[in-house]
Order: structure tokens, then C-alpha cells, then sequence
């Protein structure tokens, strides 16, 4: 009867959850398309079409702002933090996973520990080393940087799905006349591909939203990205030019959130895996 009892409860808490979180959402996709005299009309609804829905917000970023140039930007950055953390993450990881030993069951906490480190306490020196290399003012400038947060929180992550792939899997290949890059790259690596897939959109994701080493390193409007470049065109002084905010934030929002959806459990499960992996 208890269980009986709770179930509405349950239910009504799933729908007030799935009502704060999509929203925002919702407010966002209907502001793209309303005209600024509803907009800023006094006692309007937020969520309902006064008049008739309209296309210049879209139209204005896509035409009037550089967004397209910061949308670039952040694709060619965002390819090369993950190729460069997917290059160098997995094979860290996967020599941690086979590491025995003291060093080998703390190594996974180690290295989520340096992804703890605050952006804010380096920012400035690796500033002085992005300007020694003349990198200021490049996307090269992130490319270099970005790593630096992606590969130590890939590899952390990546440790738990290598170490749930049994070693005797890699000694039974090597007794089959692999080598050991071969037994990595035929036995070990198809079952760390989920987790793969999870550092791609964490990756590409994290080189799109940050903010303040994009601000730092990058001045000039045609080498900004999304995260540097939107808020420095549409929003001037005290006047914010919120549909095509909003519209810039729903086109970049959408399809992250697509991937992180379909990409959450194995999130989870590295999460779960390499804090186990570590204690």
C-alpha cells in the first residue's frame, strides 16, 4: 500500500523535474521568433505568440554578426582539442589501467585531481607561454590550451573502461602472436569505444563553452569562438539583443544536448568505473 501511495508522488515529481529543466528551453526557442515590440511589451506572455512569429533574429545573427566565422572557429578548435586528447588520453589511460600496484590503483585519482585545478590560477601563466610561442590572438592559441583541461579528465575517465577489460584478454592475444600495440588495438580498444565516444562530446563540448581562456588568449573578432565571440556582438553596453542570444545559444545547446543524451550511461559508467578504480 506504501509503494501504492508513493507512486503519484514519484511521478509528480518527475514532471516538475522535467518542467524546470526544459523551460528554459522552451523560452529560449519561442524568444527566437517573437518580435521585438512583443518582446518588450509590459504584461506579455513569455511563451505565447501575440503576433505573428518572425525570422529576423535568425537572420540577423546568421547575416549581421560574425557568427558564422566564431561557428567555424569553434569546429576547427573543437576537432583538434578532441583529436589531440583522444591522441594522447587513451593510451595514457590504458597504460595507468595495466599499471599494478600501489601507483597503478591511486593513479586514476591523480590524474582527476590535476582536472581539479582551477582555470583561474593559470590562466596567467599560460598566457606568458602562449605569448612567448606568438600564438596570441590565433585559435592556435586554444587548440594549445585546451588540452590542458580535456586529456587529465579523458583519462581519468577512459581508466574505468579499461580496467573493466580483463588483462588475460591482452595475454591471450599476445600468446596468439599479436603484439601489444596490436592486442590494444583488436582486443582492448573496441570495448573502451563508448567511453571514446563520451571524451569526443565532453571535448568538444568544453572547447565550445569556455569562456575565459577564449577571452584571455583572444582579442581579435575573426579568431574568437562562440563562448568569446557571441557575447562581444550581441550584447553592447546595457542593451542585450536577447532573440538572437537566445538563438545562438539554442542552435549550439541542441545538438550537444542530443549527444550528451544519447551518450549518458556510458558517462555514468566511467564515472563509476574509475571512482571505483581509484580508491
Amino acid at each position: 500500500m506504501r509503494t501504492a501511495a508513493r507512486k503519484p508522488l514519484f511521478y509528480a515529481a518527475i514532471v516538475l523535474l522535467v518542467l524546470f529543466t526544459t523551460l528554459p528551453v522552451l523560452y529560449a526557442v519561442i524568444t527566437i521568433f517573437k518580435r521585438e515590440s512583443e518582446l518588450y511589451r509590459f504584461g506579455s506572455n513569455p511563451f505565447l505568440y501575440e503576433t505573428s512569429p518572425t525570422l529576423d533574429h535568425l537572420i540577423y545573427l546568421f547575416t549581421d554578426t560574425a557568427f558564422p566565422t566564431f561557428a567555424m572557429n569553434s569546429l576547427i578548435i573543437g576537432l583538434l582539442v578532441v583529436a589531440i586528447t583522444v591522441a594522447l588520453a587513451v593510451p595514457a589511460a590504458y597504460a595507468l589501467a595495466r599499471l599494478t600496484g600501489h601507483w597503478g590503483e591511486r593513479s586514476g585519482m591523480a590524474i582527476f585531481l590535476v582536472y581539479l585545478i582551477p582555470p583561474t590560477l593559470l590562466f596567467i601563466p599560460l598566457f606568458r607561454i602562449v605569448v612567448a610561442l606568438g600564438l596570441a590572438n590565433t585559435i592556435w592559441s586554444l587548440v594549445l590550451v585546451l588540452p590542458t583541461i580535456t586529456i587529465p579528465f579523458c583519462t581519468w575517465l577512459l581508466l574505468g573502461f579499461f580496467r573493466s577489460v580483463p588483462p588475460q584478454l591482452d595475454e591471450a592475444a599476445l600468446l596468439d602472436g599479436c603484439t601489444r600495440l596490436q592486442a590494444f588495438w583488436k582486443v582492448v580498444l573496441p570495448q573502451a569505444l563508448p567511453g571514446i565516444g563520451a571524451c569526443i562530446v565532453f571535448a568538444f563540448s568544453l572547447s565550445l563553452s569556455n569562456y575565459i581562456y577564449a577571452v584571455t588568449f583572444v582579442s581579435e573578432s575573426a579568431a574568437r569562438n562562440i563562448s568569446a565571440g557571441v557575447p562581444t556582438e550581441l550584447i553592447r553596453g546595457d542593451v542585450y539583443f536577447w532573440p538572437s542570444l537566445m538563438a545562438a545559444t539554442t542552435v549550439v545547446a541542441i545538438p550537444l544536448g542530443i549527444a550528451y543524451g544519447l551518450l549518458f550511461d556510458y558517462l555514468v559508467r566511467g564515472f563509476q568505473s574509475a571512482g571505483a578504480g581509484g580508491e
